[in-house]
């Protein structure tokens, strides 16, 4: 038994949901979401500015994807109105980021600069050493900033590296002298 889609999912003012042929569209203030929904597990009802999500059977799966669509569109519908925003920082002597067009470049310690592609619907800006990422898809966002994260993750003996804001690097000790 699902707790939160037990729950009916209030649509806010501004926000228009609308389903369709087993896909979710939510329109907002910053854009549009779609995702695809497994009609044959979960039933979809948009009513009175409210949504809910019921399991069609009682097969573990359709019980796993009744939650589970209920936290998406929460998701989506704070995209559309709040937005999305992630913070990497680079940390290390001679590294940095810029922009170049729309591409992130990374220069961080390798023979070559790194050329991190943006995807649509994210923007990237770059300040010394603090990237921030803002969109309104909170999947493609989290992604594209643990690509950003995988260009040089951050190492446990100096801590160099690129780092989410906040993250707690735990530090090793180097070898010692006697």
């Amino acid at each position: 038994m699902s707790r939160l889609g037990k729950k009916p999912i209030a649509i806010p003012k501004g926000v228009e949901a609308t389903f369709e042929n087993g896909v979710i569209t939510v329109k907002g203030p910053k854009g549009t979401l779609v995702r695809p929904v497994r009609v044959e597990d979960i039933e979809v009802v948009i009513a009175d500015g409210f949504i809910t999500f019921t399991p069609k059977n009682e097969t573990k799966l359709a019980q796993a994807l009744w939650g589970t669509y209920a936290a998406l569109f929460k998701v989506m519908v704070k995209g559309v109105t709040e937005g999305y925003e992630r913070k990497l920082e680079i940390e290390g002597v001679g590294y940095r980021g810029e922009m170049v067009g729309n591409d992130l470049k990374l220069l961080m310690g390798y023979s070559h600069p790194v050329i991190v592609k943006t995807p649509e619907g994210i923007t990237v800006e770059v300040l010394k050493s603090l990237i921030t990422l803002k969109g309104i898809d909170k999947e493609a966002l989290g992604q594209h900033a643990a690509n950003i994260r995988a260009v040089r993750k951050p190492e446990p003996y100096k801590g160099k590296g690129i780092r989410y804001q906040g993250e707690f690097i735990i530090r090793k000790q180097g070898k010692k002298s006697v």
